[in-house]
């Protein structure tokens, strides 16, 4: 789970996050978004490890400005769920995230990689929250 702090409001985050193919512009790690149909998208991402991660994911459902919800199938296999929550003009962006690697060097080495996996994920969330409040205008008040 992520969850970014930012000094906007819902409705302002809302429009950058649900325009997935403009993610590459301002999220670091996003090395391309491809248009697979409505509401679908492939994803490649890269972070520290110098490798690239690459996967589908379905838009399932949206409530606007409030949740967008899907699943991911590729070299990751599970769901997503965004959330965001406004208060005096500050928006939490909750990302819930639960994910299992589908390739085999990946699950080989899963137990003994794992930290550095979860370290990974957390590096691209963080460029995530920076480049959002970027591309915002705002600030990051809090990532974690």
């Amino acid at each position: 789970m992520t969850t970014w702090l930012l000094d906007a409001s819902r409705e302002t985050v809302w429009e950058v996050l649900q325009d997935v193919e403009r993610w590459p512009s301002w999220w670091r790690g996003v090395k391309r978004i491809s248009v697979l149909g409505e509401d679908r998208y492939r994803v490649a991402w890269r972070s520290r490890i110098p490798y690239e991660l690459e996967f589908d994911f379905v838009v399932e459902r949206t409530d606007a400005p409030l949740e967008m919800e899907g699943s991911a199938t590729g070299e990751l296999r599970g769901a997503g769920h965004w959330r965001l929550l406004e208060q005096g003009g500050v928006t939490a962006v909750i990302y819930e995230w639960n994910v299992e690697t589908t390739t085999p060097w990946m699950n080989a080495l899963g137990r003994v990689a794992r930290p550095v996996f979860e370290y990974n994920h957390d590096v691209v969330m963080r460029w995530g929250g920076e480049g959002l409040a970027k591309r915002l205008g705002s600030r990051l008040l809090a990532a974690g």
